[in-house]
């Protein structure tokens, strides 16, 4: 793991637990980045019209990568633009779930549509609570992230799966963007109907890509209108035979980006995702029993079985302000500080913050 981590340059400077926020470059991905754009340097239009190539490549290598269908693996900047996308061809008048405080880009496109959107607090019985309120509320769509952005707390993927056997007409809409590259996950054994996510975070793909992974019969679920050239791959006579995933990639998608995204899943299956969901874990374990006891930790956090490598622990402009002085990159979100560990991060440096914490 020494040899991995000494490819991010970061690290050498700094105790980077931030990538929550943003997933960090490293030497290899650099190096092909560097390339790929000698080659556009140097052939121009020549190198661009073998893009196609790459950008099949990369909707392959997602859905070997998630367990998906490449034919149901939509390519699209970010996992906003994504759910815009399909919530203009979900019929109005739908019961909608959603979870308090998650992500504004789950949230926002579900309030400013013509459904009826209900709430509920995030809290140690979250699936608990789930399940009763489908059944109080008749909800039809259930939309959540997989693991909260504020405070890391992480749905029971074996609750989906179940949900989505007693509630068969119930439409699971995910954000993976805090989960996808964290542990081994297959999307078609998951009981999700359209899971989406962007790429700059733990799945080290850098900016300006993302994906939609969509369940055999979602296009049944979905009346959508958005095409263009690029959906139809090019072909003059192929309008109407847009396939339903083709429908989210109307424009043309950039090969510097994509192809990020491609050499990173290769990156991070060449590592091996039981070896990063191993060290993930461990890390985690560590920093939450440390954290709980320093009474860091909000009680829904403390009584959850699993939670992912995402913390908040209350902490002022005071606090904060003294972790950057230490080289601790973290991020003020809520009303805390937030705390979140890739594969690359270390014990020891838990053990770095902890110090801080307690003062010394």
């Amino acid at each position: 793991m020494q040899k991995i981590i000494k490819q991010f340059p970061v690290l050498s400077q700094y105790t980077y637990v931030n990538t929550a926020s943003s997933g960090l470059l490293y030497d290899g991905l650099l190096d092909w980045r560097q390339e790929h754009d000698l080659d556009f340097l140097i052939g121009g239009s020549k190198m661009k019209m073998k893009g196609h190539l790459l950008i099949s490549e990369t909707r392959n290598s997602i859905g070997k990568f998630f367990g998906c269908s490449a034919h149901n693996v939509a390519l699209v900047p970010n996992f906003s633009i994504g759910l815009n996308l399909l919530l203009e061809g979900m019929e109005a008048n739908r019961n909608v779930l959603l979870l308090d405080g998650d992500f504004p880009s789950v949230s926002w496109p579900f309030e400013t549509r013509e459904c009826a959107t209900y709430y509920l607090k995030v809290t140690d019985s979250l699936e608990e609570n789930i399940y009763d309120r489908i059944k109080k509320d008749h909800i039809n769509v259930l939309a959540l992230s997989l693991v909260q952005w504020l405070n890391g707390i992480k749905v029971d993927l074996e609750f989906l799966r179940n949900l989505k056997k007693d509630f068969p007409e119930l439409l699971i809409i995910a954000d993976g963007t805090q989960f996808l590259g964290t542990e081994i996950f297959n999307f078609e054994a998951s009981g999700i109907d359209v899971l989406g996510a962007s790429s700059y975070k733990w799945l080290l793909g850098g900016y300006g890509n993302g994906f939609m992974l969509f369940a055999d019969d979602a296009h049944s679920k979905f009346k959508c209108r958005s095409t263009g050239f690029n959906a139809a791959d090019g072909d003059m006579e192929a309008m109407g035979k847009v396939s339903f995933a083709k429908q989210f990639e109307p424009g043309h998608l950039d090969t510097f980006n994509f192809g990020s995204l491609n050499f990173s899943l290769g990156f991070l299956s060449d590592i091996g995702m039981d070896t990063i969901s191993e060290q993930i874990k461990k890390l985690s374990l560590k920093a939450k029993g440390e954290l709980e006891n320093l009474g860091m930790l909000e009680a829904s956090v403390v009584k959850r079985k699993e939670h992912s490598s995402i913390f908040n622990i209350p902490g002022d402009k005071e606090l904060y302000a003294k972790l950057l002085e230490r080289d601790v990159v973290c991020a003020q979100r809520g009303d805390g500080i937030r705390l979140s560990f890739h594969f690359y991060n270390t014990e020891n440096e838990i053990d770095k913050i902890m110090g801080i914490l307690k003062g010394t």
